[in-house]
């Protein structure tokens, strides 16, 4: 017995034997085979027509695109097998470019200045001011005293310098190297270790001279601070926090012509005619150079503001050129001195004192008994100079905030002769005077 599976309800006679099932099923059977084959030759036959219109029409898009470029004078880039993955970064832009080639250029020739001092060995213990009045007593008093054991050396401070000479030259601010009972050492940026000598020290600016023996050694180029513009791209390199050396910020040039307070190192001293910038600048920076987009140092970094953010203050390089020439013909820094204590006029200064002009520089004391208006035995006591006259004019040149008096007379040199034009109650006179040399 054949077995189709059926169901065992459905009648069956002699008369339909249950084989003309059979061709019934494979009729369907055989429609669904022939459905689905036309189906599946009919999406085949359409994939094919859609690929090829597909590939004519995306060769003609491109010949088209092809002949438009081509009167461009632009050309399609081709790319080449190197063989493996190219995982050097390639800067983004040309000033990215020019930063890095900056950093790279001078950072050899940026030193940290670390500076080591011998300080007491302090020991604590503690007493009993009563001895053994109560004995064993668990109230017994107990003090704590403290007693120096020697001494010891210990890193006190940092800052930074970069070297200007192939024979270990270098420039810092006066702050970093004020102590001198203190031992300076330089670090360079491939971590060697020099003892460092101070040269000289700025009377006026916050400036000094280091020297560490050695030949040949990477050094800076100078630029030129009197063509800075408000809003150019500058470079601070230091020894950030004392800790991160050559440290690298960027910032642009935010003013210029600035005066300033500055205290810091155990000195006050009040900065004339300084560089401001948002570049990051942070302690340990002290000393370092500020440099442009040609990689020449223009400025030294010297103070920060702290109530504002990114408010820093640079000394002009030009300042330091002086100096630099002075210790290598001199071996000292010669400071021209007229011997005035003085404030720059302003409008403001003008009204708060009911003065006839507003500019000039008018002599005046400070607090201090030690503020004088006239320093003793200076050329501007000698010259019959007093509190309360306003100097005009230095050597012809107007004295204004945007050209101040120690601005002027650093031009010149101790035992030049110049000419004053000075304002005495309302009369205008002409002094004559020698300037001499300004100890620190």
């Amino acid at each position: 017995m054949i077995d189709y599976n059926i169901n065992p309800q459905t009648p069956s006679t002699d008369k339909e034997p249950l084989i003309k099932w059979r061709p019934k099923f494979m009729f369907f059977k055989n429609l669904r085979t022939q459905t689905f084959t036309l189906v599946l030759f009919s999406i085949l036959l359409s994939s094919f027509f859609g690929f090829l219109a597909g590939a004519v029409s995306g060769s003609i898009f491109y010949f088209e695109l092809k002949d438009y470029l081509s009167q461009l004078n632009t050309e399609f880039p081709v790319l080449e097998d190197k063989g493996t993955v190219d995982t050097e970064y390639n800067p983004q832009t040309t000033q990215e470019q020019a930063i890095i080639n900056v950093v790279k250029g001078n950072s050899p020739a940026v030193v940290s200045v670390v500076i080591y001092k011998e300080v007491p060995i302090i020991e604590q213990s503690y007493t009993d001011p009563l001895g053994d009045l109560f004995g064993d007593s668990p109230f017994q008093f107990r003090i704590p005293t403290y007693t120096q054991r020697g001494t010891e050396k210990q890193k006190v401070g940092g800052g930074t310098g970069f070297i200007i000479s192939k024979d270990g030259m270098i420039v810092t601010n006066k702050h970093v190297a004020l102590d001198d009972n203190a031992e300076y050492v330089v670090l360079t940026n491939d971590g060697q270790e020099y003892p460092a000598k101070v040269l000289a020290k700025d009377p006026v600016q916050d400036l000094a001279i280091l020297k560490i023996e050695g030949l040949d050694f990477p050094t800076v180029k100078l630029g030129d601070s009197d063509s800075l513009q408000i809003g150019q791209t500058v470079i601070a390199i230091g020894n950030a926090l004392g800790e991160f050396q050559n440290t690298v910020s960027v910032g642009v040039i935010s003013g210029l012509g600035r005066t300033i307070t500055a205290s810091g190192g155990g000195m006050i001293e009040t900065l004339e005619d300084i560089i401001q910038t948002d570049a990051a600048i942070n302690p340990g920076n002290s000393g370092g150079p500020l440099l442009n987009l040609r990689g020449e140092v223009i400025g030294i970094n010297t103070a920060v503001s702290l109530q504002g953010q990114s408010i820093g203050f640079t000394i002009p390089i030009n300042k330091a050129k002086k100096d630099i020439d002075q210790v290598k013909e001199l071996g000292k820094i010669v400071y021209p001195f007229l011997g005035v204590r003085y404030v720059i006029i302003t409008q403001e200064v003008q009204q708060e004192n009911n003065l006839l002009v507003d500019y000039g520089a008018l002599i005046i004391s400070g607090q201090g008994a030690d503020e004088k208006a006239i320093y003793p035995g200076s050329p501007a006591e000698k010259a019959g100079l007093k509190e309360g006259d306003i100097i005009l004019e230095f050597g012809g040149k107007k004295i204004t905030t945007n050209n101040p008096l120690a601005k002027i007379i650093s031009n010149y040199n101790v035992g030049d002769e110049i000419t004053l034009k000075v304002l005495i109650g309302q009369e205008e006179k002409i002094f004559s005077i020698i300037l001499e040399e300004r100890s620190i």
